[in-house]
């Protein structure tokens, strides 16, 4: 099972994402969704060499959770900042010191980061343990890296074993 998937959760989220972008569900397109989700990680296997497993499969349906309310909360947030006075915005690159060690689950953290609107990650430097982050407004940067550090790093940590 594990030569033909590689990755059985990331082939039922591929084939899963191949249904709602071409929003059809008729038999050919569940075919070619079965393969497309097959094909990929199958292609890619060999470069995720030092892929940590996934400890707490629920804990990260939780993680997940507190992300989708992020980005919305942080949607709005934005919105109201960038409509307001561009004068009280504050922005900052704020370092991050990173607790994980995993090349992949400090990829998945700089990606929350990026997709939760205001900020991005801009560099992940393993060596120095660190994660560099743009924010739009950040008028308090160790607030930044609290925030960072509690609600998506410790979580990370604990869903991974790491």
């Amino acid at each position: 099972m594990s030569r033909w998937l590689p990755q059985p959760v990331l082939t039922f989220v591929i084939a899963g994402l191949w249904l709602v972008v071409v929003s059809s569900f008729t038999l050919n397109s569940l075919v070619m969704a079965g393969l497309v989700g097959i094909a990929i990680p199958l292609l890619v296997r060999g470069f995720w060499t030092d892929r940590p497993h996934l400890r707490r499969p629920l804990r990260a349906l939780g993680l997940l959770g507190r992300v989708l309310v992020d980005i919305l909360i942080a949607n709005l947030q934005v919105a109201r900042r960038v409509l307001g006075p561009l004068s009280r915005l504050r922005p900052a690159f704020v370092t991050i010191p990173l607790d994980v060690s995993s090349p992949y689950v400090a990829t998945i953290l700089g990606s929350i980061v990026s997709l939760t609107p205001g900020t991005v990650s801009v560099e992940i430097e393993m060596e120095a343990r660190t994660m560099l982050v743009h924010a739009l407004d950040a008028p308090d940067p160790q607030a930044l890296v609290a925030t960072v550090k509690t609600r998506y790093e410790a979580p990370l940590k604990e869903i991974f074993g790491c």
